[in-house]
């Protein structure tokens, strides 16, 4: 691909929210320029802002504070240059795949004639050739996030910005749906001139981008920025691929802080409030029983997304979990299991629980609630009293996960239970006195 100049940069991008009287801070100081021929990946885990970074750079929602620019001038409203393609397979059901794509060049008013034409030929690239007449419904959803893609397409655009595209694809359809888009940008047989995909799987990244901007959340903003240097078509299986997955991991990992820096703080306590990682019990055992199988019990962070067959944002927040525990330290991409972390593995149902409910008291948060619930009447709370708490410290679809999965662990360690049909969180009855036992 030739490289020319800069076709989009954003200087100093910050993006807030506010909610009640609480300003949350979404995207911090992003600088990022986009070059002619280059295929970006904006890279992070989940709540780092990178839709909303997509947003802003398409013209879709205005940033907070600082610029886009676009050729070198300041972009105002909607780029029309710009189009994006969404995880959700936004078609028109009423309309047949062809008109589907022929709705898109209506609306940049390209004759009737020419339009058919021009879209029975992007059909045929994507490999739809045979389908016009189909209804969306009449196709897989591999099919219809090929129609998606010929219908940004259509408008020729020089930034093609893709959220996700992948990611509601089953694995098969995904792994062809990558190869064909790859197939038709390094063939140059689209007329974009640059591809900026916003994704949250490393290994996705690592296959088709030649850049990687890494984000991190809380607030999102950058902390890496990686040349891939791998030729296409790029193996999964190669030496250098696995090195660079495992240097990206390593990356967005970190390692692991001390106690009191990994578990911060407390609801209305100063410092920031550590939100729990939202993953099941069960999962978390699954990661640590395979620790426990590995040499010296410690293993690299890549490999393992490759034999626990989760995706990397699962895997990072079940790390992210086993780290909050003391069960699991990562360092430099590798992860490793604690003293602690290998009783866990080892031990019996009932043990679990109890080593479990010593370490889920340690956390702040934990302990915010159980302090909560003792000075309650009955020394029981509704779900949604302790939600509204939480909506001091999180946006509001965070503060519902956070309530949620601490509940959750609760009832698993046996120190909470729940009743469904008032949704009251209760103490279990031994621990209103008991809990002075500890391990």
């Amino acid at each position: 691909m030739h490289h020319n100049g800069v076709l989009l940069e954003i200087r100093h991008v910050s993006q807030v929210f506010y909610s009640g009287s609480k300003r949350f801070e979404a995207i911090h100081d992003v600088n990022l320029a986009v070059r002619e021929g280059e295929f970006t990946a904006l890279l992070g885990p989940s709540g780092c802002g990178k839709s909303t970074l997509l947003r802003i750079i398409t013209g879709l929602q205005s940033p907070t504070e600082g610029q886009v620019f676009y050729r070198g001038v300041p972009q105002q409203g909607v780029n029309p240059h710009a189009t994006i393609v969404f995880q959700t397979f936004a078609l028109f059901p009423w309309l047949t795949v062809l008109e589907n794509v022929e709705v898109a060049l209506e609306a940049r008013v390209v004759p009737k004639k020419l339009r058919t034409a021009r879209a029975l030929d992007l059909l045929d690239r994507v490999g739809l050739d045979g389908f016009e007449n189909a209804y969306p419904r009449e196709l897989s959803g591999g099919m219809r996030q090929k129609v998606g893609f010929a219908r940004a397409m259509a408008v020729e655009p020089e930034l093609l910005c893709l959220d996700e595209p992948f990611s509601a694809l089953d694995v098969l359809s995904a792994e062809g749906l990558r190869g064909e888009l790859l197939e038709l940008w390094t063939g140059n047989k689209i007329p974009t001139r640059a591809i900026l995909m916003v994704t949250h799987n490393i290994e996705e990244a690592v296959l088709m981008a030649d850049r990687i901007v890494v984000m991190d959340r809380n607030p999102g903003r950058v902390v890496f920025d990686l040349d891939v240097d791998l030729p296409h078509p790029r193996s999964q299986r190669d030496r250098q691929f696995m090195e660079l997955v495992d240097r990206v991991y390593a990356i967005l990992t970190g390692q692991t802080e001390s106690e009191e820096v990994e578990l911060g703080s407390a609801p209305g306590e100063p410092g920031r409030t550590r939100a729990l990682p939202s993953i099941s019990i069960t999962d978390l055992a699954g990661l640590l029983e395979k620790l426990n199988e590995a040499p010296q019990n410690s293993t690299d962070i890549y490999r393992l997304s490759q034999d626990l067959k989760v995706d990397s944002n699962h895997l990072l927040q079940l790390i992210e979990a086993g780290e909050l525990l003391g069960f699991a330290t990562v360092a430099q991409g590798d992860i490793s299991l604690t003293p602690l972390g290998e009783t866990f593995a080892e031990a019996s149902i009932l043990a679990r629980k109890e080593i479990f409910a010593t370490r889920l008291r340690r956390l702040p948060l934990f302990k915010w609630l159980m302090t909560m619930l003792r000075a309650a009447d009955k020394q029981r709370l509704e779900l949604d009293v302790i939600q509204t708490a939480l909506e001091l410290e999180f946006p509001v679809e965070e503060a519902r996960r956070q309530a949620e999965t601490v509940v959750s662990w609760g009832r698993y360690a046996e120190l909470l239970s729940y009743d469904d049909d008032s949704g009251m969180i209760s103490l279990e009855p031994e621990q209103v006195e008991t809990m002075r036992v500890s391990l």
